[in-house]
């Protein structure tokens, strides 16, 4: 019975290594391929997927690069304006002071003008009022010393004589 188990063994063992052999010819004609070139497909999708990768962060390098350049020539477009800005401001402003300075001289130099208008206005009038004031007064004083005939007399006399001195 050893005997037997052992020549089964060995028969069974024969023929799963015919079945084995006649498996992996099987597998080699039929599925062995097709395997081996899905994974070199997958292989070469991989290497394709890595070199896409590649040229993508190339291209993010150079937009980003590109980004840089056109920030800092941004930057400096508006730092130039801003600057130019500042200057148009200041020359606005310097004109507008000057032009407010010249305004304030011509108010001025009117005034003075108006003033000393005003002014001649005033000593005119106050020279034409002592005058009729003064007319009045000595119309008053003539006529209070020339009511009396005593008084005219002395007056003419007093004119005469200073008529003659002079």
């Amino acid at each position: 019975m050893e005997k037997l188990i052992n020549e089964f063994s060995i028969g069974l063992f024969f023929w799963q290594s015919v079945l084995f052999v006649l498996l992996l010819l099987l597998l080699r004609k039929f599925a062995w391929k097709p395997i081996l070139n899905a994974v070199n497909s997958r292989e070469e999708g991989i290497k394709n997927a890595l070199a896409e990768a590649d040229r993508a962060r190339q291209e993010m390098q150079n937009i980003t690069a590109d980004n840089e350049k056109v920030l800092k020539e941004a930057r400096a477009e508006r730092d130039a304006m801003l600057k130019e800005a500042r200057e148009i401001k200041e020359n606005v402003i310097s004109e507008a002071k000057e032009e407010a300075k010249i305004q304030a001289n011509k108010m001025i130099e009117q005034a003075k003008v108006a003033i000393q208008s005003e002014k001649l206005a005033a000593m005119t009038e106050l020279k034409s009022q002592v005058a009729e004031l003064s007319i009045n007064i000595a119309e008053k004083v003539v006529k209070e010393q020339l009511s009396d005939k005593d008084k005219q007399l002395q007056l003419i006399d007093n004119l005469l004589a200073d008529v003659k001195l002079n």
